[in-house]
């Protein structure tokens, strides 16, 4: 968005804008801006050659929208189809903005001509259009002259609706379950943990109150960015039938002793961003850091809500807010802190967010008085997909490749498996191999049928999570970790492995012989260092690439993955660079079978 433009709507809006539309209206997806005026190297509008933007005069808008050609009308069908799928599915235009970015607007007759004109292109290509919001601009002109920004979305016809992954951090008891449970049930919370009941999964955590797993609660919107949850009795299905865009929300243990289960949903389930969330009556406490920390490792985008104001003060509010601020700004972070308080800045933060991964917006909320919540869940509404269509069309080129985070035995089902599609496609009743087994090898199975957020689907795609049901498949044969597999990939395995690593905290030295827990993607398993090359020893800061052996069981891992590994106090982070492949028969005789 031009600057102009963000000035105009209270705050800093995504840079470079989007295609023009006919002088007066701006289009923009996630993929990027371009320009669909004049050709490169002809002038138009002030631009001259070189690309550099002359003093422009202040004319009047060239009002194309209102009734255009039939020719000009199927040229803009055609931008908004491109704009849609570089977008994945969602654009935001702005009605009332010049090439150049000069803040024209439009009068009210012209306005409601183009908004009519935007309507029938959206009916063209099977989309709906929302009104985020309007400004009236200050123009040389006697009537009043606005500009309005519009959400397009249509489901892509290969989807079944838009789908975003947040992943939920935070300290123990600072309101992780009961935000998600107000937020997908549709009811405030009575200030003594109600909201939360329907997210626990075990005994032990409704007695204690504290989430121990990984659970998944999903929150739909609908095409005109209406909110479709529980509310309404509704069950899971009716959930995703009924919405275009599906929040999953990955809600992760906020307590130390299960910090292991955190880092696993982070590392494993691969969430396009992060909620990080804050108490206000306790600020930046506990594993808060830690998972702050996390998120900035993983490169996980995050924003952060501030929870439980109604049982602080403002100037409480004001306090922990100020502290989140600093913290964000701090050498390690490099972050631009947004405090969002009105609707504008919520659809200026979801536009920033999305644009540019420094970006941090910070919310305030209640859970039991449902104070800012609606803010949140017009951010969640806008926040358009962090993926581009361009990456997620390679990775659906490659073979295929599932990533098993979970696994169950259903009743008249038989064993099923829960994770993400790293590659490729996988449809229903696909053969493909699964493994390391202990031993090194790939057995063969067949997918059964395939469910995502709990409704049938029958085709999967690079970057969805999803459940396959394996049928009568052994579920002793199968644990957290492995992967699935096209049977043409013909997959390699290893016991050994080099990592360049970054050591972020150690007490004394680093060295040969030390163990530590690994976590590659959704592996996690005990490796001890067999060599630090060009070092005896490392300490706190340092770099090296280091040799990993794994102690139980080989491994599948690729070259470029990001590792994260821990012990104790000890944590690092880096990349695989090296993989040492070894066969069944040489797997079983470096594990002792």
């Amino acid at each position: 968005m031009d600057s102009r433009v963000s000035e105009l709507f209270g705050g800093c809006c995504r840079p470079g804008g989007g295609p023009a539309m006919g002088g007066n209206l701006k289009a923009r997806g996630a993929g990027g801006s371009s320009s669909c005026g004049a050709p490169r190297g002809k002038k138009k509008n002030g631009r001259n050659r070189g690309g550099k933007a002359n003093n422009p005069p202040y004319l009047p808008p060239e009002l194309k929208l209102v009734n255009p050609s039939q020719y000009r009308f199927e040229h803009l069908v055609t931008q908004m189809k491109w704009r849609l799928q570089e977008g994945r599915g969602e654009a935001v235009y702005q009605i009332g903005v010049e090439d150049n970015g000069l803040l024209v607007g439009l009068a009210e007759e012209e306005m409601r001509a183009s908004l009519k004109t935007l309507h029938r292109m959206a009916e063209k290509v099977g989309a709906d259009i929302t009104v985020l919001r309007e400004r009236e601009v200050d123009y040389d002109s006697d009537m009043p002259r606005k500009i309005t920004e519009v959400l397009v979305r249509k489901v892509p016809d290969n989807q079944q609706f838009l789908d975003l992954r947040v992943a939920v951090l935070g300290n123990v008891d600072s309101g992780k379950s009961t935000l998600l449970g107000v937020l997908t049930q549709g009811e405030l919370d009575n200030g003594r943990g109600r909201a939360r009941l329907n997210l626990f999964r075990h005994l032990h955590e409704i007695q204690s109150g504290r989430t121990s797993s990984i659970s998944f609660e999903i929150l739909g919107f609908n095409s005109k960015g209406e909110v479709v949850n529980y509310s309404d009795s509704r069950t899971a299905e009716e959930i995703c039938e009924s919405s275009s865009k599906m929040i999953t929300f990955i809600d992760l243990a906020g307590h130390h002793k299960y910090l292991h289960t955190t880092i696993f949903g982070l590392t494993s389930y691969c969430p396009d961003c992060a909620l990080l969330l804050v108490s206000a009556n306790t600020g930046i406490a506990g594993t808060t850091r830690e998972h702050l920390g996390l998120a900035l490792a993983l490169k996980v985008p995050f924003f952060i809500v501030v929870s439980k104001v109604d049982l602080c003060a403002k100037t409480t509010v004001e306090r922990t807010v100020r502290q989140l601020e600093r913290v964000l700004k701090q050498p390690g972070c490099h972050k631009v802190p947004m405090l969002v308080t009105s609707e504008d800045d919520a659809v200026t933060a979801a536009q920033q967010f999305a644009q540019s991964p420094n970006v941090t917006p910070i919310f305030t909320l209640s859970s039991v008085s449902g104070e800012s919540l609606d803010l949140l869940k017009v951010f969640l509404n806008i926040l358009p997909p962090l993926t581009n269509s361009k990456e997620q069309e390679e990775l659906m080129q490659q073979l295929t490749e599932f990533q098993v985070d979970e696994i169950y035995t259903v009743p008249e089902v038989g064993t099923v498996v829960g994770g993400t599609l790293s590659s490729g496609i996988c449809r229903e009743g696909d053969q493909l191999v699964v493994g390391p087994t202990d031993d090194g090898c790939f057995l063969e199975l067949r997918v059964c049928s395939i469910q995502r957020n709990r409704s049938a689907c029958r085709v999967l795609r690079a970057g969805q999570a999803a459940t396959l049901a394996l049928g009568d498949f052994d579920r002793a044969l199968l644990r957290k970790g492995m992967v699935m597999v096209s049977p043409e990939m013909n997959p390699t395995i290893c016991s050994v492995f080099e990592a360049e690593i970054v050591l972020l905290f150690h007490a004394t030295t680093f060295r040969r012989g030390f163990q530590v827990t690994v976590h590659v993607g959704n592996v996690r398993q005990t490796a001890v260092v067999e060599k630090i090359h060009a070092k005896d020893k490392l300490r706190t800061g340092e770099k090296a690439v280091v040799r990993f052996r794994f102690l139980k069981h080989p491994e599948y891992l690729k070259v470029g993955a990001k590792l994260l590994f821990r012990e104790g106090v000890t944590k690092g982070i880096g990349h695989v660079t090296d993989v040492q492949a070894i066969t069944a028969g040489e797997a079983q005789a470096s594990m002792g079978f």
